[in-house]
């Protein structure tokens, strides 16, 4: 397996989001299986790029430049920007409409899992 593909388990703690390859990597923290995810790099927004981004609450993946959210388990964009370019505050029906296209072209998912010591990509 390439690098990309694989990453030490404790490079991410509950919380944290690493870049592996083209692909967002993260631990949710959550209890079971789905603790780990891996989601394609770029917010459908402004091609911010995900991996700087954080988890919230709610155990989302955050954009780090207009705070999109999207769901990890299928790549949907739950909520979306808080800005453009270099603005950050209201924009009715801009957001709107990016919701919508991120609810259509969604960031791709690939299974995230441990195996020993490794977070390994499927």
């Amino acid at each position: 397996m390439s690098e990309p593909d694989r990453l030490p388990a404790a490079d991410l703690p509950p919380g944290v989001v690493r870049r592996a390859g083209d692909w967002a990597v993260g631990n949710r923290g959550s209890a079971g299986a789905d603790s780990y995810f891996a989601v394609s790099r770029r917010c459908r927004h402004q091609l911010a790029d995900l991996s700087e981004g954080s988890i919230d609450a709610d155990g989302c993946l955050v954009c780090p430049w207009h705070h999109s959210r999207y769901d990890v388990r299928t790549g949907e964009m739950v909520e979306g920007p808080r800005g453009f370019l270099g603005y950050h505050g209201p924009t009715p029906g801009y957001t709107q409409l990016v919701e919508l296209l991120g609810r259509i072209a969604r960031l791709r998912v690939r299974r995230a899992v441990r195996r020993g010591d490794d977070l390994v990509l499927d």
